[in-house]
């Protein structure tokens, strides 16, 4: 076993990525036996919950550990270990098994991709033989377009395929770097998780149990750590959005002052416009006027 993530003879010359395999599998009620892989495998949990058990070697200690929906763990080429799925079941996974070879390709190499990130540098020198992440959906994203891109080209690496692979690295990368290079949830990621979720779901009725489902988290313990975290509360949080939303769409569109409640997720109109005048001073209607009339102004085309 190399003792880092990656074998450090793939990062000598420029390799590129090769795909042994990927399956979506349930699981319930099963155990498997200690094994190895020839290639690094990536273990995706879409749903439930499963153990991972690794087996101790001359270069690590054993260690076992629980992922959740939306958690995934990267193993090193050769690392001994098994799926355990009891009552923490049933668990549906996404795996992928990959390595790097030499070949002609658009595709930048592992080692071009570390001259130019900083945290894809960090995350293939990583000193040990597996990394679990907790993921906010961009990997999995990737991941399931990588998975369709092989199956529509019978598993052979094209140019999106590539393209698609060095975005999954980045996005694994970031991760890592983000949750201090230890795989390790922290407060800062769970906040910043739950910043994302408000960012992408801020045009639909979500409240914060939905974020703390999200970001799977008792919605009590969410709310405190954010305020902690961040100096305000999640609902505080989501309406400034919402607001600043509303702003943009007044300003920069031409959406109609009655819809812009739908777009920010404020299923009344009443309570939109009250909440905006309370947050700028202004209606939407005298906002849109003010933007209007400074335009003007800056082009010289105000009539007296």
């Amino acid at each position: 076993m190399s003792g880092t993530l990656f074998k450090r003879e793939w990062l000598v010359g420029d390799l590129h990525p090769h795909v042994f395999a990927y399956y979506f599998k349930q699981w319930a009620d099963y155990t498997m036996t200690f094994h190895t892989h020839d290639a690094i495998e990536i273990m995706y949990v879409i749903s439930g919950s499963c153990g991972i058990e690794i087996e101790a070697t001359s270069a690590a200690a054993a260690c076992e550990m629980t992922l959740k929906k939306g958690e995934f763990i990267i193993l090193d080429a050769n690392v001994p270990h098994r799926l355990i799925v009891d009552e923490r079941g049933p668990c549906r996974m996404l795996n992928v098994e990959f390595d790097f070879r030499e070949r002609h390709a658009a595709f930048p190499s592992m080692r071009q991709l570390a001259l130019e990130d900083e945290f894809v540098a960090e995350l293939i020198t990583e000193p040990s033989s597996y990394l679990l992440l907790r993921d906010p959906s961009e990997v999995y994203q990737v991941l399931k377009s990588l998975v369709l891109e092989l199956d529509s080209r019978g598993k052979s690496i094209n140019l999106k395929a590539e393209l698609l692979f060095a975005q999954l690295i980045l996005a694994i990368a970031r991760l890592h770097g983000e949750s201090g290079a230890q795989g390790i949830n922290t407060v800062e990621l769970y906040v910043k998780q739950a910043i994302e979720y408000m960012h992408h779901n801020y045009d639909r009725d979500i409240q914060v149990k939905d974020i703390a489902a999200a970001v799977s988290l008792h919605p009590g313990y969410l709310h405190r750590i954010f305020r902690a975290h961040y100096g305000k509360t999640l609902t505080g949080y989501l309406t400034e959005l919402r607001m600043e939303k509303a702003k943009m769409l007044l300003r920069e569109t031409d959406v109609a002052i009655a819809d812009i409640c739908d777009y920010v997720g404020v299923g009344s109109r009443q309570y939109f416009h009250a909440m905006f005048k309370k947050y700028t001073n202004q209606t939407p209607i005298a906002y849109r006027n003010a933007v209007d009339t400074q335009i003007l102004d800056s082009r010289g085309l105000t009539f007296e």
